[in-house]
């Protein structure tokens, strides 16, 4: 039966019953040649999206889970309550720790991240599996936005236009003080923007001396209470890792070789520690590039994610058209300086 017929017999059909009339326009023919149109119609495969870098930061980072919370306070016991002069015996000192025992708190905000989709609710159709790969590679996408904003992020200054959230962002590690030489230190106490801005030690070495020897600097500087952990590990921009393939010693031998007993690739574990390759910290390129981290990372950093995301299709924004809104918040924090240290360009 033609088109136009199985049309005319549709509307006679529902002239007489009333009912709501499906037509099937679909050909039926047997395939007369090749080429696109000949003998059917063209088939959706499964949609996908390309892969995005997710966060790194969450391969070791404590996360925890908040209720719907405004913001998130962070206490941490500081000196020591022993009497450091002598400690044995019934002697009672109070407080007569070196330093004396304190605490120290700072606040942070929960911050938002949003998106809006405009879908065609004929694509919903047509496409298959559309509708699960635009929330999987929504999730992929706050991953991205997170892990950057950990990492690159000012939350003193900057504005909302810019890409890492500026002071509506998270507090990003390179944003927090520390120059060539520092010592760890926590930050002010408080609950204040301003409050809880640790100094994390940092090791100074030039854009051309990033080598094993400077690696091994860093690890002299993470305290060895920190060094047996199952979370420790460095982070390194690609480009790091990149010069560091290229080391060599005055005997022109690469320092990390492709393969070895305790290597099993080049830059893959170092000193013992696994490398997590870190695109989310800035590139090993000038001055003040911040592109190494070793850090006992459970310890080091926590995630606190509030425990509710919304995630809403609405369908009345535009004429044949569904938008989907995704909202989530988070914050992000240094928690214990003492347990991780950095590299910068100086």
């Amino acid at each position: 039966m033609k088109a136009n017929e199985k049309i005319l017999t549709g509307i006679k059909q529902t002239l007489e019953t009333g009912d709501r009339i499906t037509i099937d326009l679909r050909e039926a023919s047997a395939l007369t040649g090749s080429g696109s149109g000949v003998g059917g119609q063209t088939f959706f495969d499964d949609v996908f999206a390309a892969f995005r870098y997710a966060n790194p930061y969450r391969l070791g980072a404590r996360q925890i889970k908040t209720a719907n919370m405004s913001d998130v306070q962070f206490v941490a016991k500081t000196g020591n309550a022993a009497n450091s002069t002598n400690p044995w015996g019934y002697v009672f000192t109070p407080n007569s720790g070196s330093p004396n025992i304190n605490t120290s708190i700072w606040q942070l905000p929960t911050r938002v991240i949003t998106a809006q989709m405009p879908i065609r609710t004929a694509v919903l159709s047509d496409v298959n599996g559309l509708n699960n790969e635009l929330i999987e590679d929504l999730m992929m996408e706050f991953a991205q936005l997170e892990g950057a904003s950990m990492g690159l992020n000012n939350d003193q200054a900057g504005s909302t236009t810019t890409s890492t959230g500026g002071i509506y962002g998270l507090r990003g590690l390179n944003s927090y003080p520390g120059a060539a030489g520092a010592v760890s230190a926590f930050g002010s106490s408080g609950t204040a923007i301003t409050n809880g801005r640790h100094t994390i030690a940092t090791v100074g070495a030039t854009v051309a001396g990033l080598s094993k020897s400077t690696l091994s600097e860093m690890r002299l500087a993470l305290p060895g209470q920190y060094w047996n952990s199952p979370t420790t590990a460095w982070m390194m921009h690609p480009s790091a890792i990149d010069v560091l393939t290229k080391a060599v010693s005055a005997g022109n031998v690469p320092y990390f070789m492709e393969t070895g007993t305790n290597n099993g690739g080049a830059v893959v574990n170092v000193f013992g520690w696994p490398v997590i390759p870190n695109p989310y910290l800035d590139a090993w390129t000038a001055t003040g590039s911040i592109s190494i981290y070793l850090a006992d990372w459970a310890k080091f950093l926590t995630i606190a994610d509030v425990e509710e995301m919304t995630v809403q299709a609405m369908e009345q924004t535009a004429p044949g058209f569904v938008t989907m809104f995704a909202e989530k918040r988070m914050v992000s924090t240094v928690r214990d300086p003492f347990a991780g240290v950095r590299l910068i360009a100086t």
